[in-house]
């Protein structure tokens, strides 16, 4: 785990111009600025279909419907990534609370929160993703 993702490297780096001409304002929001969507407004929090979730921005693989459970939270939930390569972690201590960000490992795009509270089984993570930083292919 990372402790700060403003210093950090990535394969795929871009322009602010180059990131805002690819996506729409609320992507670029969370995406790039770690803003947070608004609960149970994803299309994605209630598909069951299978298939792998990609990221936005960059189109990595990221999670596979087989992981993904309901976790009650009103955003996606995994209980683990596709490969542990995929994601980053970065501690956050934004908020007044310390919680473990999860980062798009190829673009360094804000997806959500990991949390060990034991949701997710059989790992006990539930990783809280938004949305709007997922794409889908359908299996």
């Amino acid at each position: 785990m990372i402790n700060d993702n403003k210093n950090s490297k990535f394969p795929l780096e871009k322009t602010e111009t180059e990131w805002k001409s690819q996506l729409n304002s609320l992507e670029f929001q969370v995406l790039r600025e770690k803003a947070t969507e608004r609960p149970y407004s994803s299309e994605y929090e209630t598909l069951w279909d299978s298939g792998t979730y990609v990221c936005k921005g960059c189109g990595q693989e990221l999670f596979s419907s087989e992981t993904k459970f309901d976790a009650g939270c009103g955003w996606p939930s995994f209980y683990q990534s596709i490969d542990k390569s995929k994601v980053k972690e970065i501690v956050d201590n934004s908020h007044g609370m310390s919680r473990t960000e999860v980062v798009c490992s190829n673009c360094g795009g804000h997806l959500g929160h990991v949390f060990n509270d034991g949701y997710g089984q059989p790992t006990g993570l539930r990783y809280c993703i938004n949305g709007i930083s997922l794409g889908f292919k359908k299996k």
